[in-house]
């Protein structure tokens, strides 16, 4: 009678246990599907809010400066004749603000042979139209492979190879110091950027003391350009002015290869001003790099017109003006005028030239 008593305790006691875990697992279940749906809820809420909150809490600023980067080795790669681009840059877009560039490896291909005769040309011609250039100098600036060493600093290491740069440096500033374009000097492009470009990696050392160069030499202000969109400035050197990238749609080769919005918001951006601002209160800031121009998986020129809409669209263009005009910085430098005019004389769509002209107005008001 005791091993039947004993027996019936047992059943019951898995029964019981048997219904526990599968309630345990009901609620499980429950959760797994509760959590996401409300994540993805909380999400959309979000993003809703934002798209409503964003015009009223950050209102796009007023007469602001737009301005362009143009490279000349950039139109060339685009087959363009860069001359016709860069006037009509400047005579038919009218843009009074430009960020050009000074590669080493254009301006002294032979070692202490230098030949700045275009840059000289584009400089006179943004004077005689009362347009200001903020100049890149360094051995890293803008557009691809972002560092430009001519091929015979290659054979040299050490502080043999920094000299060479230094005096190529030295030869840029004091030619251009009392140039009456030149507003400003953008020393290094996204000097400690160590994950994109063809560069050596970062240093700081160098950076202090092509900073120190620059600032002996000349009076005008020295901006600086920060890793893309992410970062703050800890350390030396200090500059007039901090730049930053902002970006919207790209193509990602890193993780899972694919097109991607950046996740970088509004607020981040706002945020990461006031936090600048709360280190260095003098500087200024500024957008040294707004996305107009398509990033896919290739060049822009082995891409369709509807491969290239899928990072740039006619919409896309206003909406990353709009944003960056949001973000409320003085001064907002686009990236892709050599793109802007090849789509209009190649393609022969004069669409985006024309949305570029829009903003460039808009900006006036």
């Amino acid at each position: 009678m005791s091993r039947f008593i004993k027996t019936n305790r047992i059943k019951k006691s898995r029964k019981l246990w048997r219904e526990r875990l599968h309630r345990l697992g009901r609620r499980l279940a429950s959760r797994w599907i509760r959590w996401p749906a409300a994540v993805l809820l909380a999400l959309f809420l979000i993003s809703t809010a934002t798209a409503v909150l964003n015009p009223v809490l950050f209102p796009p600023i007023k007469n602001y400066n737009f301005g362009v980067s143009f490279s000349k080795e950039r139109s060339e790669q685009l087959g363009l004749d860069w001359r016709a681009n860069y006037l009509a840059l400047l005579d038919d877009l009218k843009i009074r603000r430009f960020r050009l560039m000074s590669y080493w490896s254009s301006h002294e291909p032979v070692r202490g042979q230098m030949d700045f005769s275009d840059l000289d040309w584009m400089m006179d011609q943004a004077a005689a139209r009362g347009a200001q250039v903020s100049l890149a100098i360094g051995l890293r600036q803008p557009r691809w492979p972002e560092c430009f060493q001519p091929a015979w600093a290659a054979n040299l290491s050490g502080n043999a190879w920094k000299q060479a740069l230094y005096a190529y440096i030295e030869a840029v500033v004091k030619r251009y110091e009392k140039h009456p374009a030149l507003q400003s000097w953008q020393l290094e492009n996204e000097a400690v950027n160590n994950w994109f470009g063809v560069c050596p990696p970062p240093d700081r050392q160098r950076l202090v003391e092509e900073f120190n160069l620059v600032r002996g030499i000349s009076k005008k202000p020295i901006w600086m350009s920060l890793s893309d969109q992410h970062g703050l400035p800890l350390g030396q050197p200090v500059p007039d002015a901090y730049g930053f990238s902002i970006y919207r749609v790209v193509y990602n080769d890193k993780l899972i290869p694919g097109y991607t919005w950046y996740p970088t918001p509004l607020w981040y951006h706002r945020l990461r001003a006031v936090l600048i601002k709360l280190l260095h209160p003098k500087a200024k800031l500024f957008v040294h790099e707004l996305q107009l121009e398509p990033w896919g998986p290739v060049d822009v020129s082995r891409l369709s017109a509807a491969e290239q809409n899928r990072t740039m669209s006619y919409d896309q263009i206003h909406f990353n003006t709009t944003f960056a005009r949001q973000v409320g910085f003085q001064d907002i430098y686009a990236w892709g005028g050599e793109w802007w005019y090849w789509r209009k004389v190649k393609s022969g769509d004069n669409a985006v030239w024309e949305a570029v002209r829009r903003e460039i107005e808009a900006s006036r008001n």
